[in-house]
């Protein structure tokens, strides 16, 4: 193979952002030859254009022929079956985020990417390409930062109306997302999370259910994480909240990192160890000498795109993915823990029994009631729900 012929299924607000720039060529050594969604109307504008093909069905377009590779970006629990569907069938596949809707289904999705050791498995986590974020893991990993002690990450802007939620059915549903803005919204962040400082291995979830809105699931949180090592952290989230703040701290022993809302990256070092120099001070109030600098990014341009060019140089050269979709799995352990540990009102450890949240899941699907009514949402819309 020397092009890939590449399909998306799922014709929404990232499907159709994916579809834009595979159509503009941005991405070489690829052509987007066919899209499926199951919403009629989303289909029309890739219609009788020359060389795509359009599909109703994602079972057919699998089957077709048509393509290589598959982009997965329809409602989370579509994610598993059609991404196993897609695997069985010899296709490569990049999941959108979360590679499912609960831990059980992931460990299914990814059992059968292991299976099929030929097709290449990536997942949607384009944080991991941003600048700000490879240096703060190049520092994590430095003496110049020592151990970690604690992790803030306040991240409440978020915010959501109720038109929002009222644009799909599906929105905010456990049957249609299985979860709020734990598993929507947050999932980069959680990725993000695990990528920097490792999974936690003790969480305790403080989550409001339908707080600021007409939802069913949680739109307001606070949580508590404990690491091996001692380290601590507090994750706080919402779509409630305005205007909302976007906060990242992570404390070690020889400094501090910072990203807020300006997004700089701020580094404040110590001159020697925190626990060393209060071991060896003869002061009762002396702090290590430290400075601070201001480190530099640009931020990437068309992360997304970044990791589809991965994803297709690794199906042609065998270049190692930047985001393998098995280590989807942390994210999604996260966003479902901290709720189930919130409905449960207790502490867990990690990794969790992804069958008990999974039964939990199915129970709270079948005792809903909520129902809403849908209603249109523009373009732009769209472009700032993305965008966000």
């Amino acid at each position: 193979m020397k092009h890939v012929h590449l399909g998306i299924v799922g014709l929404g607000n990232i499907g159709k952002f994916h579809a834009g720039y595979l159509l503009d060529k941005k991405i070489s050594r690829c052509e987007l030859t066919a899209v499926s969604d199951a919403f009629a109307p989303g289909l029309a504008p890739y219609q009788n254009r020359p060389g795509l093909k359009t599909f109703a069905s994602c079972e057919e377009m699998i089957r077709s022929g048509a393509i290589d590779a598959l982009i997965v970006a329809t409602p989370h629990f579509l994610h598993t079956t059609i991404g196993i569907d897609a695997l069985k069938n010899g296709l490569h596949v990049m999941v959108e985020k979360p590679i499912s809707a609960h831990k059980a289904d992931a460990e299914r999705l990814i059992a059968v990417a292991q299976a099929h050791p030929k097709q290449v498995f990536g997942g949607m986590f384009q944080m991991r390409v941003e600048p700000r974020y490879k240096k703060i893991k190049q520092l994590l990993a430095s003496a110049d930062f020592g151990q970690l002690v604690r992790v803030n990450w306040v991240i409440t802007d978020w915010f959501r109306t109720e038109a929002y939620y009222a644009s799909g059915g599906w929105r905010a549903t456990w049957k249609g997302e299985g979860g709020g803005v734990l598993l929507n919204q947050c999932l980069h962040q959680l990725d993000m999370l695990q990528w920097l400082c490792g999974m936690p291995k003790t969480v305790r979830g403080f989550c409001q259910l339908g707080r600021y809105h007409n939802i069913e699931v949680e739109d307001n949180i606070t949580t508590y994480m404990e690491w091996a090592n001692g380290a601590t952290g507090v994750f706080i989230s919402s779509t409630g909240e305005a205007p909302g703040t976007n906060r990242l701290e992570l404390c070690g022993t020889r400094g501090k990192l910072v990203v807020a809302e300006d997004n700089k990256l701020r580094f404040t070092r110590n001159e020697s160890d925190m626990i060393e120099f209060s071991q060896t001070s003869k002061s009762g109030f002396a702090k290590p000498d430290a400075w601070n600098c201001e480190i530099p990014f640009e931020p990437a341009i068309n992360p997304h795109g970044i990791l589809v060019q991965n994803f297709v140089d690794a199906i042609l050269d065998g270049t190692p993915l930047i985001t393998p979709g098995a280590e989807g799995m942390g994210s999604v352990e996260l966003a479902n823990v901290l709720l189930y540990s919130s409905l449960i009102n207790q502490s867990i450890d990690l990794p969790m029994d992804s069958k008990a949240w999974e039964n939990k899941l199915n129970e709270l699907i079948a005792n809903s009631r909520h129902e809403k009514k849908v209603v249109q949402t523009t373009a732009e819309d769209f472009t700032k729900s993305f965008n966000k």
